[in-house]
Order: structure tokens, then C-alpha cells, then sequence
């Protein structure tokens, strides 16, 4: 590994080590002060490189949390930070009057179901230490509970695939993917908001879907947390949800069969969930996939890089289609070396402003990480050396203009600094 690597790689070892705090890792000190699903899934992913058994602590306890239905929420609350100190915070949420006495404080929400991928690459990077812990054995039975709530009471549309209920739920809060059924719900107006103590107003959403965000949110906790389509405005069948559930799927796979289990069952569960994906999402005529609003049962064909993210589900029989969609004007990935957010060539395109456009890290390992699995190593390449550089110039950023590479969001992301990691560790044992 080359003097200026080394820096890189002492850099984002001195991120992850700064934001953990004790049983897992906030996502950055200040706007995000406790911890989030999916994220510490990707930091898993860069820890396992650092401290193995940091790694494995961090799903362990982001899974401590899992309620009794098998959700797993999307923010554990850290009972040591205050409870004004983020909004929505543990009072708004209210997940004791469901999940009972003697549960952490969580949300109600979900995130995309990354975790299975990223315990199996984590118990792949000390697997003496995993078995001495009983890390699988522990997690595996959570993770499959997690799996059977998602297509057990999320199967909205009756075709096999999970919906989100939100736009938080879909990880990718803010495209202009969700506008549409988005702006049938009123906005509630009597909150306070903290991202914009920490971030410009130009980087975050509007005060107006910002108030959309709280009115779906407080209507499901009103509702008891019931996963009843009726009672859920925004309903919808997501490509990058699904994707992660299938290529979990094949993860769990490889965990069944390391503990001695049957791998068949989740192997079908990869190919029901991966046909569901091609024959409903996915649209022959640009290339991608796109989510489909279940109430009103329209396809949303606009140009998320959600809609690339199937490329991480193994066998995928339109890869090919994937890859030429990256490498065309929307998305110039061969070019830029860095996944736009959403298509460049429409005019909702902003390269600053969450979600909207920005280029995420956490993203680009998925494409990287999809691209290898089918065999696109040179642009997997340029991926990941487009993603070096920028976390380089940008400093750890949580998301990058595409085009100029100049930071935006929080300073210190922590899953920037792990991908970082995990890239920067694959060169090296290359």
C-alpha cells in the first residue's frame, strides 16, 4: 500500500474509531447521534478490517434492538445522548407501548435489509473469532426473523415484494423517486427540526416534505406500528429494498450452511424474490428498475440509482442492461467514477441538495460490489478508484457533488470512512 493509501487509510481508521461509542457507531457526532440500520451495516463492513470483534458488537447490538415482530427499526436511541439532541427523537416515536418494558428506545421505521451481507462478510474476516463468540449461531435466528417479517407483513402488493412506508424506510430519503405519492400527504407544521443545526438548508429536504416526513411518521405510531395497507399513505414497492432482501438472502445461504443448517430454503427465497424483482420492476425499455407506488399501482419511472442497485442480487438476468444503463448519459459512471443519485440528464437533478443527486459512498460500494459479482472488474475499478479519491479530496464527507467531487452533508460520516476501509483492504490483498 502506497505512503499516500496508508494516510487514507489511518484517516478513516481515526473516523471509526472517534464515532464509536462503546456498543456501536453513530453515523456522525453531531447530526446523527445514535445509531442507524443500515449504516451499521456498511460500518461493520470497514470495522471488521480494524477490530473484528468491534464488527461483530455492532450488529449484535443494532439486532439487541430487534422488537418481537422481527422489525429491526431504523435508530436505536442512545439512552446517554439527550432526547432533544435529534428529531424525530425517542419521545416521538413512542416504541415501549409496543415492544414493552426492559426494550431499548428505537423508532418504528425499517431501513434496507443489508444486514445479512454484512454479517456473513464479517464473520469471513475472523472466522475463529466469530465461532469462539458464537457470533453466527446468535445472529442467524434474528436475521431470518427479520427476513420473515419483511415478506410476511410487508407484502403490500400481494407480488412478492416488500414495501416501504415511507421515504426514511427506503434509506434514500429524499429523491425525487417518491415526489409523487409523496405529495398526497398533508404536512404536519408543529416541529422542530435539528439536521439543519448541523447542515445547510440547500443540502437538506424542504421544511414542506420535511413536514411529510413527520405526518407519515406519526400516523403509524398512531396506528400501533400496524403494517395495514390502508393505513398507510405511502405505500411502495422498492427496487433497492428488494435487491438487498434477495442478495441477504444469499447470504443467509452461506450462514445456514456454515452452521449446519439447510441452505434450500433461502436459495428459493433468493430466485422467488429475484423473479419478483425482473418481472415487476424492472423496465426493458431504459434499462432499470423502478418502484412501483401500490395504491395507485403506477411504476415510478424516474431515474434513481436505486434502480442500479439490483446488480448486487447474484445471477441477475438482466446485469447487462444494468451496466449499459450506468455507462449512458444518466448516470456517466465509466466517466465520473462516482454513482449520481438520480439521472443527471433530468431537470430535478441537484448535485448538492440529500439524495436528489449527491453521490453516496455507501451506494458506490454496492454498484462496486455488484459489478465484481458479474464480472465488470474494470469498471469496478474505476469505481472504486473513483470513490478513494473523492472520500480523499472531500475528507470523509457523507455525500460528494458528482461532477466537482466537493463534500456535502456531515463531516466525519462513518460509513464513508468504512467503505474506504473495506476498498482500500481489498486493494491491498490484491
Amino acid at each position: 500500500m502506497t505512503p499516500a493509501r496508508l494516510g487514507l487509510r489511518a484517516r478513516a481508521s481515526r473516523v471509526l474509531l472517534d464515532n464509536w461509542h462503546g456498543q456501536s457507531t453513530v453515523p456522525s457526532g453531531g447530526l446523527y447521534p445514535h445509531q442507524w440500520s443500515w449504516d451499521s451495516a456498511f460500518i461493520a463492513l470497514g470495522l471488521r478490517h480494524l477490530s473484528p470483534r468491534r464488527a461483530q458488537r455492532e450488529l449484535e447490538s443494532l439486532f439487541g434492538a430487534q422488537w418481537p415482530d422481527g422489525r429491526v427499526p431504523h435508530i436505536v436511541f442512545d439512552a446517554a445522548t439527550p432526547a432533544d439532541a435529534y428529531f424525530p427523537g425517542p419521545g416521538f416515536w413512542a416504541s415501549a407501548a409496543v415492544t414493552g418494558p426492559g426494550f431499548p428506545a428505537t423508532s418504528g421505521l425499517i431501513q434496507p435489509p443489508v444486514h445479512a451481507l454484512a454479517a456473513w462478510e464479517t464473520f469471513r474476516a475472523a472466522p475463529e473469532l466469530a465461532r469462539e463468540r458464537g457470533f453466527l449461531p446468535r445472529l442467524y435466528p434474528r436475521l431470518v426473523a427479520w427476513h420473515r417479517y419483511l415478506t410476511g407483513r410487508r407484502d403490500f402488493g400481494g407480488r412478492g415484494l416488500v414495501c416501504v412506508v415511507h421515504p426514511w424506510e427506503s434509506g434514500m430519503d429524499n429523491s425525487p423517486a417518491w415526489d409523487e405519492p409523496l405529495g398526497r400527504v398533508r404536512p404536519a407544521t408543529a416541529f422542530t427540526r435539528r439536521d439543519l443545526d448541523h447542515a445547510a438548508a440547500g443540502e437538506r429536504p424542504t421544511d414542506l416534505d420535511y413536514g411529510r416526513y413527520v405526518r407519515l411518521a406519526r400516523t403509524y405510531r398512531d396506528l400501533g406500528y400496524a403494517d395495514d395497507p390502508a393505513g398507510h399513505e405511502f405505500a411502495v414497492e422498492d427496487p433497492l429494498t428488494n435487491a438487498l432482501l434477495a442478495a441477504s438472502e444469499a447470504a443467509l445461504a452461506e450462514i445456514a450452511a456454515e452452521l449446519g443448517h439447510d441452505p434450500a430454503p433461502h436459495l428459493a427465497e433468493l430466485a422467488r424474490l429475484t423473479a419478483a424483482l425482473v418481472d415487476v420492476l424492472f423496465d426493458e425499455g431504459d434499462g432499470c428498475f423502478h418502484a412501483r407506488d401500490v395504491h395507485s399501482g403506477q411504476v415510478l419511472r424516474l431515474g434513481s440509482v436505486g434502480g442500479l442497485v439490483p446488480l448486487v442480487v447474484p445471477g441477475l438476468p438482466v446485469a447487462d442492461a444494468l451496466v449499459k444503463t450506468m455507462l449512458g448519459p444518466r448516470f456517466r459512471l465509466g466517466e465520473l467514477g462516482l454513482p449520481p443519485s438520480f439521472d443527471l440528464t433530468d431537470g430535478r437533478f441537484e448535485p448538492a441538495r440529500y439524495w436528489r443527486g449527491p453521490a453516496w459512498f455507501n451506494i458506490g460500494w454496492l454498484l462496486w460490489h455488484g459489478l465484481r459479482l458479474h464480472g465488470e472488474d474494470e469498471l469496478a475499478g474505476t469505481v472504486r478508484a473513483g470513490l478513494l479519491s473523492a472520500a480523499d479530496d472531500a475528507g470523509f464527507r457523507e455525500y460528494v457533488d458528482p461532477l466537482t467531487r466537493s463534500g456535502h452533508g456531515a463531516h466525519d460520516f462513518s460509513w464513508t470512512a468504512a467503505v474506504v476501509l473495506d476498498l482500500l483492504e481489498w486493494g491491498h490483498e490484491r
